[in-house]
């Protein structure tokens, strides 16, 4: 069973950094994308970043781009999102998400399978 464990969260103020894992266990992660969501209060959960396959493409939303950056370790089975200048809009939870399906690649929602419990950002102005 695909178990996703986020961690790195907290409280920043406006232009800090932070740096967020999502550990995987279950099966190989190699030939599947990681993504990265986030859920502000009252709001949609929406795709921040995804990072397809070893050795494919990242691919981020417009609202991230250029401050955040998604990585990943297949060695550790773990993926980051190293979030820098951040700001109050991003304050929300953040969820690491997976497919079931190889190499498949998506930014909404209902492209991942597998998601981890979230782990809190707050950005203070």
């Amino acid at each position: 069973q695909v178990q996703l464990v986020e961690s790195g969260g907290g409280l920043v103020q406006a232009g800090g950094s932070l740096r967020l894992s999502c550990a995987a266990s279950g099966r190989t992660f190699s030939n599947y994308a990681m993504a990265w969501f986030r859920q502000a209060p009252g709001k949609e959960r929406e795709f921040i970043a995804v990072h397809s396959w070893t050795g494919g493409n990242t691919y981020y939303a417009d609202s991230v781009k250029g401050r955040f950056t998604i990585s990943r370790d297949n060695a550790k089975n773990t993926v980051y999102l190293q979030m820098k200048n951040l700001k109050p809009e991003d304050t929300a939870v953040y969820y690491c998400a997976t497919p079931n399906t190889p190499l498949r690649v998506g930014v909404t929602v209902a492209s991942y399978d597998c998601w981890g419990q979230g782990t809190q950002v707050t950005v203070s102005s």
